[in-house]
């Protein structure tokens, strides 16, 4: 194993790309390109994983990025398109110089006032592509990061992709059945053992959070939460999303250092009270600038909350990949940040407010309101289940998913290899005081010192 931008990379047989800090030509990412334009497309029937897998000889594809994305993803993405017999656009738009992260990007590319169709965040597509998309008949658009989709006549597959460090790593060669099944086997516990059940929520840097899994809930009608929920793709969601009803008695502390897209922060504590975030402690200029949005987010009633305020926790999102590793570059914009590694096996990220293109963010954009939800990660997560009838259910240990040492999980690896190598997480991060050396106090005044690469 090799010490590597604060996390453990552990090095796979043969020096395989992407599991550490190696440099790949353009043809080992279009070998890892083709994995992904092979495999089943995100919208297909209880599917939660991106590919392109629909394209035929003759399809005609429009590959819309910005200037975030290196040349050599998006040139990889095209060349095994085009291998298909596809006919392949490359559209790129500018996003800005590439630069280092500041305190607020996180708030600057989440939270808004006007409709995302005016004024798109990062993470979803750019209305005029996508209107473009249609009126030129294209059959395929690849495009976007993360978030839902709209619904379109034509297929619409995201690329989140940025960097080589993305696409050229195990968590792309990673067997998509066997995800599949760590993923249902993850599932399983909290949709149908856990239901009604007590979720205790704990993280080595200072959550302590318990919710019921309420049974009104379980609807079957929440996008992500439901049986087959999609999103498989590093969300599976702990919580149910909004409406929420009075019932509602999520209580205790968020506690972390890291959101999505931004530069890590002082420790913030999260503090809610039945659902809905009462007191924001800590987070350097991040806590302070949320603090702001707390604030004028708490004169609004929201039609999908049961009392006023903008910030409720929701989004309790389990990744489920064990090879998702940390960008080395994640000091810049193009790296995507610790979005990425919320993708890893037992990483959580909790976000409080209102629901991505939800019904409640149309009716805040109508009326020129704040909408939008922030995010704490957590990466030591524990998540346990208490059941109606007290049998205890463990979903993450310590950061680990326990889907990963279930005995049918790991006999099923072994159709595919080494079931010890499969199931271990690629890369781990080292916080000092939690599973390095060093004092945890110093880590949470200035975490990005410790975080950031050094020189």
């Amino acid at each position: 194993m090799c010490d590597f931008d604060g996390g453990t990379y552990r090095m796979a047989p043969e020096g395989r790309p992407g599991s550490g800090p190696t440099v790949m030509s353009l043809d080992d990412l279009v070998s890892y390109a083709r994995v992904v334009a092979d495999g089943t497309e995100w919208r297909s029937p209880n599917v939660g994983f991106i590919g392109y897998g629909q394209t035929k000889k003759g399809d005609r594809v429009l590959l819309a990025v910005d200037t975030h994305y290196d040349h050599r993803v998006v040139e990889a993405f095209a060349r095994a398109l085009r291998d298909k017999g596809a006919k392949v656009d490359i559209m790129t738009v500018d996003a800005g110089p590439n630069r280092e992260f500041e305190d607020l990007d996180e708030i600057k590319v989440v939270m808004r006032r006007r409709h995302w169709r005016e004024e798109p965040r990062r993470w979803e597509g750019i209305p005029w592509i996508e209107e473009l998309a249609h009126t030129q008949k294209y059959d395929l658009l690849i495009h976007g990061k993360g978030g839902p989709t709209p619904a379109t006549d034509h297929r619409y597959e995201q690329v989140p992709w940025l960097i080589p460090a993305h696409l050229g790593s195990g968590s792309t060669t990673f067997p998509r059945a066997l995800h599949q099944f760590i993923n249902e086997k993850t599932w399983s516990k909290i949709w149908n053992q856990g239901r009604g059940g007590k979720v205790h929520l704990s993280d080595a840097e200072g959550t302590d959070l318990t919710f019921t899994l309420l049974e009104e809930y379980y609807g079957g009608d929440r996008r992500g939460y439901n049986e087959a929920p999609q999103g498989w793709y590093g969300h599976l969601l702990g919580h149910a999303p909004p409406p929420f009803i009075e019932k509602e008695d999520a209580t205790g502390v968020v506690a972390g250092t890291t959101s999505h897209y931004a530069r890590p922060f002082e420790r913030i504590k999260v503090h809610v009270e039945r659902g809905r975030v009462e007191r924001i402690e800590g987070g350097g200029h991040y806590g302070e600038a949320w603090r702001e949005l707390w604030e004028e987010g708490m004169k609004t009633h929201y039609p999908c909350f049961p009392r006023p305020g903008l910030f409720w926790v929701w989004e309790m999102a389990i990744g489920t990949n064990p090879k998702v590793v940390r960008p080395p570059n994640i000091h810049e914009l193009n790296s995507g940040g610790f979005e990425w590694e919320r993708r890893r096996s037992g990483v959580m990220h909790v976000g409080f407010g209102t629901r991505w293109r939800g019904p409640e963010e149309e009716w805040a954009a109508e009326r020129g309101i704040l909408f939008g939800h922030l995010h704490v990660h957590l990466l030591f997560t524990s998540y346990r289940i208490t059941t109606k009838r007290g049998e205890e259910i463990p979903v993450i240990e310590n950061g680990r998913l326990s889907a990963l040492d279930d005995p049918e999980v790991r006999e099923f690896a072994s159709k595919f290899g080494d079931p010890d190598q499969l199931l271990s997480e690629e890369w781990i991060p080292n916080i000092p005081g939690i599973n390095a050396g060093g004092s945890y106090d110093d880590f949470a005044r200035d975490p990005a010192k410790f975080i950031y690469p050094k020189g």
